[in-house]
This record gives structure tokens, sequence and C-alpha cells, in this order.
């Protein structure tokens, strides 16, 4: 895949399927290609100060922390409650603004050739209200990238992921299948097979890539 846009969007089929490190060694692979990136996390949960995600996609990419992870540009909502972006707020007592969101991705996108947003959850999570993360992503079309895993289950939740941004027309352009460390690699690679074979099936145009591709 050619990456010649300013931002790109990584969500998840579900939580825990791998898309922090995913983002880390897509970011770390971009950079050593010579591409001046860096990542950005929509919203953190279940912690303070940094964001946690931030912390591990700097691991990943072997590098320090930028001048943006101190400022908070990279990640602009962090809540102490590990739950969904919108009752994580509404514990701290904070509310999460669209706009406050989008200017922080514009701004970021601005500085680095590359901006690897990460999103919280998988596409359904509730930001505000009844406001989803798939609604924001239907508002601002970025290129998306969707993270799929090994775990039990995954083939039915990435063919659910897969058919939402179809129906929702998403601009989705690339799916990365995330082998966990303890998969069954018979059935991880059967899923990984069926996932691909879906993909080139039903939607054209749109890449995909196993994960340890990026591996160095």
């Amino acid at each position: 895949m050619n990456f010649n846009e300013k931002t790109y969007f990584i969500s998840g089929i579900d939580t825990d399927c791998g898309k922090t490190y995913i983002t880390g060694l897509l970011a770390k692979k971009l950079k050593n290609d010579g591409k001046n990136t860096i990542t950005q996390k929509l919203v953190q949960t279940g912690c303070e100060g940094i964001a946690e995600d931030i912390l591990a996609h700097r691991s990943t990419m072997e590098c320090t922390l930028f001048p943006e992870d101190a400022t908070g540009l990279t990640h602009p909502y962090v809540f102490t409650y590990p739950a969904s972006p919108h009752l994580a707020a509404r514990l701290d007592g904070k509310k999460i603004s669209k706009e406050k969101l989008e200017n922080a991705i514009t701004e970021l996108s601005s500085r680095y050739q590359i901006n690897l947003v990460e999103g919280a959850g998988g596409l359904f999570v509730p930001l505000f209200d009844q406001y989803c993360l798939i609604d924001f992503l239907v508002e601002n079309q970025y290129p998306l990238i969707l993270v799929s895993s090994s775990k039990l289950g995954s083939i039915n939740h990435t063919l659910l992921s897969l058919n939402a941004c179809k129906s929702h027309k998403l601009n989705l352009q690339l799916l990365i299948y995330n082998q966990l460390p303890d998969a069954d690699p018979t059935i991880s690679d059967e899923s990984f097979s069926f996932i691909k074979s879906y993909v080139e099936t039903n939607f054209e145009g749109v890449e995909v890539m196993h994960g340890k591709e990026l591996s160095y």
C-alpha cells in the first residue's frame, strides 16, 4: 500500500485486537522508510498523564517522546476510568467535543508527513450521547485501516466490521491481520486465509496485510 495521505485512521474489530501494537509497528516501518511519521490516540481511558497507548507506540517505534506528546496534542482526551469513552468522560465530569478531536488531528497532520490516528475500541464504540466512532469516521472520511486478529471469533467480528464499513461508505483502504503470540497456528492461518479471500471477493481496492509483514 502506498501511503500518500497525511492522515490515516486505525480502528479495530473490537477492543484488545492489537491495534496499539499494529499502529506502533506501522509507524516504525514508515519512519524507517524515511517518512516523517507520528501517531495519535483519539481517546484514552484508564490512565492519567500521557496516554499509555502513546507510550506503547513510542516504545515500538524505538524513539523518544515527541514534543506534541508533552503538550497533549497526540492524546487530546485522557480519562481515568477504564471504560468506553462516553462513560469514562462522564465519570470524570467531562465531555468529548468532536471539534476538539478534529482540530487535534488536523493540527498534528499539518506538522508531519503522516499521522496515524488510533481509535478506541471498535467502530461502534460510543464517544458521547448517541454518537459513535463510526459517525465520526463517516463525517471525516479519513483513510481507514482496520485491524483484525487471530482471537477466536475474529472472523465474525471482522466480517461485521467490514460490512459496517461498506454500509456506512467509509474510506477503508487496508485490513491488517494481527496474529497474537498465543494463537493456534492452524486456526489463525485459516482465519487469515478466509478473511483475505473474503476481502478480495467483496471489497475491491481494499488491501490485506498480515501483521508479520511489519515485523523486523
